[in-house]
């Protein structure tokens, strides 16, 4: 019996060892990490931007890029290019949002993939609240992240901002994002430019959890058909559009003081909140908004930063509960809520 054994185990191991360089061959290599992945791998790192500040906000409504550098707090220096980008906060902001554009080749001789784009968001304004805003709206991003992984990546990062042209800096707290060229390519799928996309093609449960998690943060600056302040990006596989949104600074839950509703929507202030769910079914919805109560305690957490104050954690919260408070038991999918008037 032991020698009949010994011949089975001898054979089984003969035949690993023969179909074992064909097994490790076959293996997939990983894909090479962005440079975003590699600048945000924790919250609150810690970064230098050294620029002509005083020449880019001279020229903030050129599409222009300027020789820039980037150092990170490991002292690895890259050489970049920056160049103003956005629409209203282009305009309004002390700083504007800028995007930062790395070199290919550089990205690739360290090891990276060739994605050489990642977005910068600046607070608004020069003080205490434009940084609170930041980081509400930074908030936003992570709370949509924990839903799912169609969603722009957003981390929180420690900026000084040098200008060249003055010699003086700025620390402040700033969101690197997830350029759109990026977000498509970890969804293994093609950005769509088009405007007037009908609902039937897209993908309806993203569709109704972006409905519902804009409803809830009171998010009328969007629109699917105009391709306001979302990516579409086609599944290969199905051909049908997956809906990803960013830009939440006009929404209730960060309360800009230069935010305002949609117009057609009827609402006085951010603070209220409408459902813009054109096209998806109630059934959708309501799978949705059982998705998005399950993680009321993983939002309450976030809002619990340390980069906000006591106070303003609190009211985020607060405001968060008052969607809870409206959805729990009902089985109807809101359309409205106005916020109760305080004094």
């Amino acid at each position: 019996m032991k020698t009949k054994q010994h011949s089975t185990t001898g054979i089984l191991i003969s035949l690993l060892l023969l179909f074992l360089p064909f097994a490790s061959g076959g293996q997939k290599t990983a894909a090479p990490k962005s440079v975003f992945e590699h600048l945000t791998k924790t919250e609150g790192a810690k970064m230098t931007l050294e620029l002509d500040l005083t020449t880019l906000l001279e020229n903030r409504k050129k599409d222009q890029y300027l020789p820039a550098t980037l150092t990170t707090d490991d002292g690895k220096v890259y050489k970049v290019e920056v160049k103003p980008r956005g629409k209203f906060r282009r305009k309004i902001a002390d700083i504007p949002p800028l995007k930062i554009k790395f070199k290919k080749k550089d990205l690739t001789s360290q090891g990276f993939d060739t994605l050489n784009e990642i977005k910068l968001v600046l607070p608004a304004y020069n003080n205490s609240l434009g940084e609170e805003l930041v980081v509400k709206e930074y908030i936003a991003y992570r709370m949509f992240e924990h839903l799912t992984s169609a969603s722009v990546r957003a981390r929180l990062v420690r900026l000084t901002l040098r200008d060249m042209h003055v010699e003086q800096s700025r620390k402040m707290l700033a969101i690197l994002l997830e350029d759109e060229e990026e977000t498509a390519a970890r969804m293994k799928g093609e950005l769509v430019e088009q405007y007037g996309t009908s609902p039937d093609s897209l993908i309806m449960n993203q569709a109704a959890l972006v409905s519902v998690f804009q409803y809830m943060i009171g998010n009328t600056d969007w629109d699917i058909a105009m391709q306001r302040n979302v990516r579409l990006i086609k599944s290969p596989e199905s051909g049908k559009i997956l809906v990803v949104p960013y830009d939440f600074d006009f929404s209730g839950l960060v309360s800009a003081p230069y935010s305002s509703p949609a117009s057609d929507t009827g609402l006085k202030t951010v603070r209220d909140r409408f459902m813009m769910a054109n096209g998806i079914s109630p059934d959708h919805l309501k799978r949705a908004i059982k998705i998005v109560r399950s993680a009321k305690e993983d939002f309450y957490s976030l809002c619990r930063t340390k980069h906000l104050s006591r106070s303003a954690s609190q009211a985020a919260i607060d405001y968060l509960e008052t969607f809870f408070l409206q959805v729990e038991g009902r089985e109807d999918v809101p359309m409205m809520f106005r916020m109760p008037e305080t004094d």
